[in-house]
Order: structure tokens, then sequence, then C-alpha cells
């Protein structure tokens, strides 16, 4: 066998090539491998973590359970329907942008009654609900070009149950606000006290509410006979047109809720909710339309007349002289514990009407009678000071107005502890990264 020696300098050169033909086979070209992505490389073998997708503009009923996720823009187009037996999953860290839309074509998320969604944002990536006109990109925690008196600019997040509502003439479901009564989806309430509709947690709403007419509005976020089987806690509602959260009856218990710069109503309470609302704050200013901190009302017709909400752990605070502390009236019943009403010189409302103004003047049943009867109760609250009004605006039961002021003083003791409530459980949201709480 005749052996060939090669010189130092041929070997050398032999290896180098090998070495580089191997580094070549075992190499894999790097790139985005999502094929939904823009920027999609068919040829890579390797994400590299560089995919870029479009932004999803939604409309209508989703057709099967979705997830919306935080690498993208999401837009609502009109009414967005959650409709029953679907999931939404909302990722943490997604923004949510509802475009311009006034009355019925406000945009909108509505999870109708047997829908759900899984929104569970965190305190470093909350999932942010805001308008088209807001410059937030994916990324960021706040946009810089609207403040806190920029509502109107979309409707709102509404969630319906099936759980207990007391709506007019002994209905027992009742039809949500801004949705025509023809359209099944704005359909809720029922008997089922436990019912889930899923998950809200470090969800913000921002510079939304629309008012469809009178007495007609979307609001920042709507719950609609939603039952305790559902959570939802840590919830930020920033500068809406109208309520910042409003109950129709139901159940659910909420639990860490901001209520910031809203139009009309911090917190609403219709048709005998029976939850807890517990760690709140309402802050409000002037120049938006405020009306009250709180408007409480209960039962509106004869059936699941028993429940009583429980409001405690709150503050209701005006940066302002317009809005009012709390209204309570048309049969409120329930509990108010630890809240601090801090309106200066404004006292909490209670309403009461009478039989036959001018000719029988017994007091009917109404907030005021239900404060005495002991069906609306309050423990350590810190406010100005109580007042009772009448709520025919006859001024004719004036002897009975006076001992009714008086017996209300009596019964609410207005020099409490108040409560303790940290402004920075919410620094996550739009008013803590703009330095507002």
């Amino acid at each position: 066998m005749r052996l060939i020696y090669l010189s130092a300098t041929k070997s050398a050169a032999i290896l180098l090539s090998l070495g580089f033909v191997l580094s070549m086979s075992s190499c894999k070209r790097e790139g985005c491998m999502d094929e939904t992505a823009t920027n999609y490389d068919e040829k890579a073998k390797e994400d590299d973590g560089s995919c870029e997708f479009s932004d999803e503009s939604l409309t209508g009923e989703l057709s099967g359970d979705q997830t919306w996720t935080s690498d993208r823009i999401w837009y609502l187009e009109g009414k967005v329907v959650v409709p029953s037996g679907v999931t939404l999953t909302i990722e943490p860290g997604t923004i949510i942008k509802g475009k311009a839309g006034q009355e019925a074509a406000a945009a909108a998320l509505i999870v109708a009654r047997g829908g759900k969604i899984m929104a569970e944002g965190t305190a470093t990536q909350p999932i942010i609900f805001t308008s088209e006109l807001d410059n937030i990109s994916e990324g960021q925690l706040v946009g810089t070009n609207l403040s806190k008196v920029d509502n109107e600019k979309w409707g709102g997040v509404a969630i319906l149950g099936s759980a207990p509502v007391s709506t007019e003439n002994g209905d027992t479901e009742g039809n949500l606000e801004g949705v025509p009564a023809e359209e099944s989806y704005g359909k809720y309430g029922g008997t089922n006290a436990s019912d889930n509709s899923g998950v809200l947690k470090y969800v913000s709403i921002r510079h939304g509410g629309i008012s469809i007419g009178e007495g007609n509005e979307l609001n920042g976020l709507t719950l609609a006979g939603v039952g305790n089987g559902t959570t939802i806690e840590n919830i930020e509602i920033y500068a809406t047109l109208d309520d910042g959260v409003e109950f129709f009856g139901g159940t659910v218990n909420v639990k860490n809720v901001l209520v910031f710069y809203q139009g009309d109503d911090g917190i609403d309470i219709d048709q005998n909710y029976a939850g807890t609302v517990d760690n709140f704050a309402v802050i409000h200013g002037d120049g938006i339309g405020t009306d009250e901190g709180l408007e409480i009302d209960g039962p509106e017709g004869s059936t699941n007349t028993s429940g009583k909400f429980t409001l405690k752990n709150g503050l209701c605070r005006a940066e302002g002289s317009d809005g009012s502390a709390a209204d309570f009236k048309s049969k409120a019943q329930g509990m108010v514990e630890n809240v601090t009403f801090d309106y200066g010189s404004k006292p909490l409302k209670f309403r009461t009407k009478f039989t036959d103004p001018g000719v029988d003047c017994t007091h009917k049943s109404d907030a005021y009678a239900n404060l005495l009867s002991g069906n609306l109760t309050f423990t350590a609250i810190k406010a100005a000071g109580v007042e009772v009004y009448d709520g025919d605006e006859t001024d004719t039961c004036t002897d009975e107005m006076d001992a009714a002021q008086t017996d209300a003083a009596s019964e609410v003791d207005v020099d409490g502890a108040g409560g303790s409530v940290d402004l920075s459980t919410w620094s996550w949201g739009a008013a803590g990264n703009n330095g507002q709480l």
C-alpha cells in the first residue's frame, strides 16, 4: 500500500474546509416562523422572535372560542358579542381599542348570557380597553394624547349573566341599556346566583361611555345579572362619560375597583344587586358632568326583593365642586361599612316619598323607610352629614320632612373612622402611571 504524506499546510487547509462544511450543515436559518405574521420567513428553521402582526378589527358575534394576544392591537367596530357557549380569552398586556361611533353604532364588548370572558392581566401587564384615538401602543401602559376628561370616545364593556335581578313589572330578566330590545344578546337575569361569566383581573377601561338616549347609556363597566361564580378584581375605570361601574341586579363580588373621573355616577346599583364591593375608590373633578359618588337603588319589581348589597372599605372624593357624595333612593337596601365621603359640606342623601302628599303624609317604602327599619345600615362612616329629600318634590309634608331629617341623623353616625384605602393599589393603571393618585 502506498502512503501519501501531506504537508502541514495542505492538512490545515483540508481541516478548515471540512470544519466550514460541517458548520454550514449544522447552522439553522433564524427568522419569523409564524405563518400569520406579516414578516413570515418560509425558509427559517429557528424562530428569532421577530414576528410582526397586522392589527385585528372585529365586529358582530364571535363564531367560536377566541384568544386575543398582546402582539397586536385589537379593534372593536360596533358591538362585538361573546355569545352563549363561547369563551373569549385575553392575554396579559393586550390592548383593545374601540372605534368611534355614536348611539347604536357605538363600539362595545358584550359578553352575553351564557358566554364567558377570561381576561387575566397582571400588575405589570394589565389588559387595557381604550379608544382608537388613544396613541398607546403594544407594550405601553399609557398613551400621551388623551386626558382624564377625555371621555365618550367609544362604548364600554358589559357582562351579562343569569343571576337574579328585580326588574319592573315583576319580570325576572331585563334588557341591557344601549342594546335594541329585539337583540337576544342583550337579555340578562335568571335564577342562578352562582352563575360564572369568567374572570376580569387587572383590567383598565378608559375614555368610554356613550349616551344612546335619555336614561339609556353604555357605562365603563356594566355588570347585569352577573353571578358570584364570576371573579372581578383589580379594575380601573378611567375617564368615562356615564357611570364607572353599574350593577343591574346579580350577586357578583367585586374587589379593588377604582373609578377615576366619571361623567355620571361612580358606582351605580340597580335592580337589587346582592353582592359585595370591597376596597373601592371613586375620584372625580369638575367639568365632566359628574353626578354622584354613589347612586343606590333597590328592587324595581316584586321579584327577587330580599337581596342586599354590601359596600365596604371605600373612598368617594371630589377634586373640585362638582358632584355629590351619595344618593340612596328607590328602596335602597344593604350595608355601607368603613367608607369615607370627602365632599366638603355636601351630605349623604336619602329619598322618601309619601302615600298621598298633602293628604296622607305617611312615608312609603323607600331608602329613608329602609334606613329606619334597619334594611339600610351604615357603620364606621365619615361624611359631612345626612339629608332627607322629598322624591315627589311637592313641599307639602313639611312637618314630616323635618322629623325625618332628625331621625336620619340619629341613624347614621357620620363621625366614624371611615375607609382606609391605599390608592397605590391601582398604581398599575392610567391614573397611577399619569401621577394622578
